[in-house]
């Protein structure tokens, strides 16, 4: 069985993180990462992730089915629930980005 997380702060790191909003069902949070940093391999359970890039440049890579998305600021690109997917920086300076996470109950699975 694969294991899932409530919280993913401590798998993963960052060079900032901040939660800009934080109900039942739904959370905004905002990441900033360096061009060495990335978002593992994950999925959610019943949640999509809405990114909205706010500086720099990202990266996300899909699986099922395989795909890649470039995005700049002001960019938005949604992963549905249970579809695996990787970000990574994908410029030279930092990126700054959004995810809008719901509606639902939020979890965090990881992928090897």
């Amino acid at each position: 069985m694969v294991e899932s997380y409530k919280d993913a702060t401590l798998l993963y790191e960052v060079e900032h993180r901040e939660t800009h909003a934080a109900r039942d069902g739904f959370r905004v949070n905002e990441l900033k990462i360096s061009t060495t940093q990335k978002v593992p391999w994950h999925y959610h359970s019943n949640t999509k992730d809405i990114f909205y890039v706010l500086e720099g440049e990202i990266t996300i890579y899909l699986r099922q089915p395989k795909e890649m998305k470039n995005l700049q600021c002001a960019e938005i690109f949604e992963v549905a629930p249970k579809r695996p997917h990787l970000v990574v920086n994908s410029g030279r300076e930092s990126a700054t980005f959004l995810v809008l996470q719901g509606i639902g109950e939020y979890d965090y699975v990881p992928l090897t």
